[in-house]
């Protein structure tokens, strides 16, 4: 993790770690004296600890950018480049630090400080920046219609966006200071040249850092993401105390540096017991409408707001994931009957049914309709699902109950059976078991991370291909051929090279635009050429029609006509996420919120 800070400890002369220069900083030492074993235990078990902090900070700030700003995968990249990069310098930097007894004490005090506000001020400026037009457009009486955007509010917002790395730039040059200053206060306290100093010292912060990833994946990713740095900070806090306590008399201006800790000891309780909500309440100030409920869970941040309309309307509720739209009530339906309805029309039999992805049980609620004999329905997100499954205490009782009569309670049906496990891995026992489908829908998020770009591949869909009834039909949900018609093909032709016979339609669906979908057969008649025969649904609808599902597989004359340049997601190649990242950035101007 710190291999660039490795040259700042290669000799006594570049280091400071030399008794000639060690004197200058006021640490005289006695004759024959040597490094203590506690002295020594202590030192290591601080930078150890330290190291884990550090890791998870990166963590931190990365996810924050990720979950609440998008691109997960390059915000996670991007931060820890730069804060190795900034560790580098600020290793070069301690050596502008005189006493390293005291620049240690206050680099762990100011490291906790910045730890556990970067958050909680980033959240409050981009916060702010979004509402900014609003306040403007208040004070002035200006008609909605009529926001102020662009100038210095819209540089405003974009700059407020790259805040996460300038705390992670910030932390990275006082996390870099930690081993050189760790490095001279251990030689600091023995007469002789203390032989594999850097070498002890890395090996420390390299154990140090294997136990922070270890806790972040398994204990804190799952926690509010304030809390989580709240609960960080305050190791760096307890380092800076045991490091005072231990060498009080080698340390300039001691008592301030204690007063300082006991504020900052204030400061992150104040932050451990209120600050996630204060985070939560910057956050909400993201979305147009009014945010009722928010969880972090394992895997993703969950969002729900709520819009009154009046004139005796229900209220609109929508869920957003890492803050992409996930579903509007007021128009969900159109997604979900579009997903659902034309897959089912054109297989054979409707018996048993494969649902990869839809935890929300809104598509489940339409496969339902067909009175399958049974439906296994495979989700990653345990969190999500019993959202969507019981009512949670903690969620507002009328969204509760919202999202249960959306999904007509369809996660509770005897004939469901929910397996909670990756899809790549988990059709893979589908397929042990001797499973056969005679439909299979893949409702899952946009390719928008490597994690799921591999849901969208070749191999994947062969593993499919082998779950599906011979007569059977297969539908993925393919992003909107309209913002991403690169990434919306390369689907079509990844299914193709998987084997089926692909057609591809599209609908408006209101809170999304132009959506897209990929439907699959094995064999016999395409779907298209299936449901080119259909003269009335077989399960009745209030939106979807005969006409509506053959109009659908109408695309402009021109859509496909740089198609033979577009490639199939082959397994390993990334090639569909880099086609939608690429379509997303270049229409970033689209809001999702």
């Amino acid at each position: 993790m710190r291999e660039v800070t490795s040259s700042n400890l290669t000799g006594p002369e570049e280091t400071g770690l030399n008794v000639g220069h060690l004197a200058t900083t006021g640490n005289a030492k006695a004759a024959g004296r040597k490094l203590s074993w506690f002295d020594d235990t202590l030192l290591l078990g601080i930078m150890a600890v330290l190291a884990g902090c550090g890791l998870i900070y990166e963590y931190l700030l990365s996810h924050y950018a990720g979950r609440i700003l998008g691109a997960l995968e390059a915000a996670i990249y991007t931060m820890i480049g730069l804060m190795i990069v900034s560790m580098g310098i600020g290793a070069f930097a301690a050596r502008k630090i005189r006493c390293a007894f005291t620049g240690f004490a206050v680099l762990e005090l100011s490291v906790a400080l910045c730890g556990s506000l970067a958050i909680l001020i980033t959240a409050a400026v981009i916060g702010f920046g979004q509402q900014l037009p609003l306040i403007i457009a208040s004070t002035l009486g200006l008609p909605p219609d009529l926001l102020p955007e662009g100038g210095f509010i819209g540089l405003f917002q974009h700059l407020s966006e790259y805040l996460p790395y300038f705390w992670g730039v910030l932390l990275g040059l006082m996390i870099g200071m930690e081993i050189p200053l760790i490095a001279r206060v251990r030689q600091a306290l023995c007469d002789e040249h203390l032989m594999h100093n850097a070498g002890t010292i890395y090996g420390a912060d390299y154990i140090g850092a294997g136990v922070g990833a270890a806790i972040w994946v398994s204990f804190m990713l799952a926690l509010d993401i304030q809390l989580a740095a709240a609960i960080t900070a305050s190791f760096n806090l307890l380092a800076g105390f045991i490091f005072i306590w231990r060498f009080w008399s080698k340390i300039r201006h001691v008592v301030w540096l204690l007063v300082g800790h006991f504020i900052a000891s204030g400061i992150l309780l104040m932050l451990a017991w209120h600050g996630p909500t204060w985070e939560q309440n910057f956050n909400n100030l993201l979305y147009k409408d009014e945010v009722i409920y928010a969880k972090s869970t394992r895997f993703q941040q969950l969002t729900f707001t709520e819009r009154l309309r009046g004139n005796g309307l229900e209220p609109v509720y929508s869920l957003y994931i890492n803050g992409r739209l996930q579903f509007s009530s007021q128009d969900e339906h159109i997604y979900h009957t579009f997903l659902v309805h034309p897959t089912l029309e054109a297989s054979a039999r409707h018996n048993k049914v494969l649902i990869i992805g839809g935890g929300d049980g809104l598509g489940l609620k339409q496969v339902l309709k067909w009175q399958p004999e049974q439906v296994t329905l495979m989700d990653l997100d345990r969190d999500l699902l019993e959202l969507f499954t019981s009512h949670d205490a903690n969620m507002p009782k009328r969204l509760s109950q919202t999202l249960l009569r959306l999904n007509g309670d369809a996660l509770n049906d005897p004939r469901v059976e929910v397996v909670v496990d990756d899809a790549f891995n988990g059709v893979d026992k589908l397929l042990k078991r001797g499973d056969r489908y005679d439909a299979i829908i893949v409702d899952l998020p946009d390719p928008s991370h490597p994690d799921l770009n591999k849901l969208y591949s070749d191999l994947f869909y062969k593993k499919l291909k082998e779950l599906l009834s011979a007569d059977g039909a297969l539908t993925v949900q393919s992003t909107s051929p309209y913002h991403a018609p690169k990434a919306f093909i390369s689907v079509g032709k990844t299914l193709a090279a998987a084997g089926f016979n692909v057609n591809q339609y599209h609908h408006n669906v209101p809170s999304f635009g132009e959506w897209g979908w990929s439907i699959a057969t094995r064999s016999g008649k395409s779907a298209k050429q299936r449901l080119s025969e259909l003269e009335q649904l077989t399960v009745e609808d209030e939106w979807l029609t005969p006409g509506l599902i053959k109009g659908s597989f109408e695309f402009p004359g021109n859509f496909y006509h740089d198609q033979a340049l577009i490639k199939p997601n082959i397994i390993g190649s990334m090639q569909l996420y880099q086609y939608h990242q690429q379509a997303w950035s270049e229409n970033q101007n689209i809001s999702l919120f």
